[in-house]
């Protein structure tokens, strides 16, 4: 089966991705956000702009939804003008946050109840590259999910993995590459911390490091950030207090230890609450003391 109208809800910067993506491949995407006029100006080039997630949800075959966690994406669902009670019996509700994947797993069997199918399908890759088609999906689903929507993934993302028939696998391979991905960031900045407290050339610093054994794409990409003191958030930093706490609850219901996590999640609840919540999730960086930061930050 293959169906030409989609609908994206929720156009930050990885779901405006997603929406234009899939416009430019030929999709009548139907578009929604919270924040006024945002879907109106999608719509200015090609598109649908809806008014709500049940007004976009009853014009569609498969909703892709692009918020921020669970409680977003139950509101999505299930709140005032919820997308749920409008979705057509066989259509398709594509989950990309990252959550907990007992709670997807719970989601799938509740969108089943009303014949809604589902996809565990967390996103990787930044704004770029879903502005570019070139994202990451890490999904999960039912073979009849599939059947629907397949081909609206691959037109969305660079690579789409198929890791499962049925919610959660999705989900659990996200959070182990969040628990990489903050503790590579943490340990980035840790490394470039050191290096302007120790008075080396940050500039000379990044360089080598980008070129050598000890580079990381985290580092490469976050350390830039420091190196031009921009901590316009791209991710922010409370991004990973949330999604290191998912990967440390799900570690803690089997009792699996997970002492870098741990720590990562400490330094990013540190950094938020000393103020940095909302800026780059770079800004780790100042919590260590006795440095300076370039642009004069401490």
């Amino acid at each position: 089966m293959t169906t030409k109208n989609v609908g994206v809800i929720g156009l930050g910067a990885m779901g405006l991705g997603i929406a234009k993506t899939l416009r430019n491949n030929g999709y009548n995407v139907h578009a929604c956000d919270v924040r006024p006029g945002s879907a109106a100006d999608f719509a200015k080039d090609g598109g649908v702009a809806c008014s709500s997630p049940a007004d976009l949800a009853a014009r569609v075959d498969v909703v892709i939804s692009v918020v921020v966690n669970a409680a977003q994406t139950e509101s999505v669902l299930f709140g005032e003008q919820g997308a749920a009670a409008a979705m057509k019996a066989g259509s398709v509700f594509v989950m990309c946050s990252t959550v907990d994947p007992n709670w997807s797993i719970a989601l799938e069997a509740r969108l089943a109840e009303a014949g809604i199918l589902y996809v565990d399908g967390p996103i990787s890759g930044g704004a770029a590259k879903a502005a570019s088609g070139q994202m990451t999906m890490m999904t999960s689903a039912r073979p009849e999910a599939y059947a629907v929507a397949g081909e609206v993934l691959d037109n969305m993302a660079g690579k789409v993995y198929r890791l499962g028939d049925q919610a959660g696998a999705g989900s659990k391979v996200k959070i182990i590459n969040q628990l990489l991905a903050g503790v590579h960031i943490a340990v980035a900045a840790e490394a470039m911390a050191l290096g302007l407290r120790e008075g080396v050339d940050a500039a000379g610093l990044y360089e080598v490091i980008t070129n050598s054994a000890g580079n990381s794409w985290m580092f490469e990409n976050r350390m830039a950030h420091v190196l031009a003191g921009d901590y316009t958030p791209l991710s922010a930093v409370d991004i990973f207090v949330k999604d290191l706490g998912l990967v440390l609850d799900t570690a803690r219901a089997s009792k699996f230890p997970l002492p870098l996590a741990a720590t990562a999640h400490q330094m990013f609840m540190q950094a938020s609450t000393a103020g940095y919540a909302k800026e780059d999730d770079s800004a780790v960086i100042k919590i260590f003391p006795g440095i300076t930061l370039p642009a004069g930050k401490e």
